[in-house]
């Protein structure tokens, strides 16, 4: 059974590093199949260097050269850089206009964010605010703002007209999950790309923590590595194909049912 692939792919976070750790892999394996993606970062993790020699700026620099490099590896050279302030991201009307003016731009089928809902996981993670600030914002902009034709209208001043994305991907613990894009030819590629981070990572290899959270993720699924996601499919939207061409010649493992909206993607 061919695996949905969408031609078009949004994804908004709030740091450089975030889509390496969390959803890079699936990104590396729609790029191979098809799907032309764009990169938005709500912030340029100008905080994220715990260098007090570095000013914000210089570390700015640095975390963004690492994003377009990280980027890079995995087939996308569209890297939208908001630069709103690191570590004091708020989901405010003037940061959902920001993200519906990328949006009505981009025109993405498909939109990958965080789970504005999660807040720990376990007993040994916190979920950075700017993480659920982030997620609540692009959450908020794709429904209903962007396909909204009198909201925001003064956009259509800049070509920008209303837009309705078919799908959105929250990236989902495990147990919140209905959809699994089976990652096990890219968790290379996903690890390269996370390498990128050299401010981040240091002298540490992420290998075998990428392939452990992975390989649980993909437990029980028919397949070795995989990336977890909650999807949301538009009801009005739903007539828009499911598959593109470089999908049909695919074949993917699938574990569960397959619907427009809920699917166990291999």
């Amino acid at each position: 059974m061919a695996t949905y692939v969408p031609k078009r792919v949004m994804v908004i976070v709030a740091h450089p590093d975030d889509i390496e750790f969390s959803c890079a892999g699936t990104i590396a394996r729609w790029v191979k199949e098809g799907a032309e993606v764009c990169y938005v970062l709500c912030t340029s993790g100008d905080v994220g260097i715990l260098d007090p020699n570095i000013t914000k700026q210089e570390a700015a620099a640095i975390r963004e050269a690492e994003q377009t490099a990280a980027a890079a590896v995995v087939g996308v050279h569209n890297v939208v850089y908001l630069r709103e302030p690191d570590g004091m991201l708020e989901p405010t009307m003037a940061l959902r206009k920001r993200l519906v003016r990328e949006i009505r731009k981009f025109r993405p089928d498909v939109l990958i964010t965080g789970d504005p809902q999660a807040l720990w996981s376990g007993d040994g993670y916190i979920n950075h605010p700017d993480h659920r600030a982030a997620a609540t914002a692009a959450i908020d902009a794709v429904f209903p703002a962007a396909g909204m034709p009198t909201l925001f209208k003064e956009l259509e001043q800049e070509g920008l007209t209303a837009h309705k994305t078919y799908k959105v991907y929250v990236q989902a613990w495990t147990e919140k999950a209905d959809t699994y894009i089976n990652i096990s030819d890219y968790v290379d590629l996903k690890i390269e790309a996370l390498r990128q981070h050299k401010s981040q990572l240091k002298d540490w290899d992420p290998t075998e923590m990428v392939k452990q959270w992975a390989g649980e993720t993909a437990k029980g699924k028919e397949m070795e590595y995989a990336e977890a996601y909650r999807v949301i499919t538009f009801q009005d939207a739903i007539a828009k194909p499911e598959t593109t061409e470089a999908a049909a010649a695919t074949e993917g493992a699938t574990a569960g049912a397959s619907t427009p909206a809920s699917s166990s993607n291999g």
